[in-house]
């Protein structure tokens, strides 16, 4: 189980696997200055609309001893979302498919 910090609280309990796809698809818009909005569900709040750009304080922490292999579709369907008009939605406790 990873978790995804931003703007320096810890925010998101995430799969280490789902967490993998959503770094390539942040780490790819961010360094094209893209921002886009992601929601998630929160165990506590829940669910959270997060603005992400290149200015967001993030961090990704990865629990998992190796890291998850990627599914390039699902990274493409990830950013293809991230794209649209109503932002990335992520489905924590649902793992990506090998």
């Amino acid at each position: 189980m990873g978790r995804l910090f931003y703007q320096g609280r810890a925010v998101l309990d995430v799969d280490d696997r789902t967490l993998a796809h959503l770094r390539v698809v942040m780490m790819n818009k961010l360094r094209r200055g893209e921002s886009f909005m992601l929601h998630a569900p929160h165990r506590s709040a829940g669910t959270l609309s997060l603005w992400l750009s290149a200015s967001t304080p993030l961090v990704l922490q990865f629990w998992g001893g190796r890291s998850p292999s990627l599914d390039q579709h699902l990274v493409e369907q990830m950013f293809d979302e991230a794209n649209g008009p109503n932002g990335l939605t992520l489905h924590v406790g649902k793992t990506p498919s090998a």
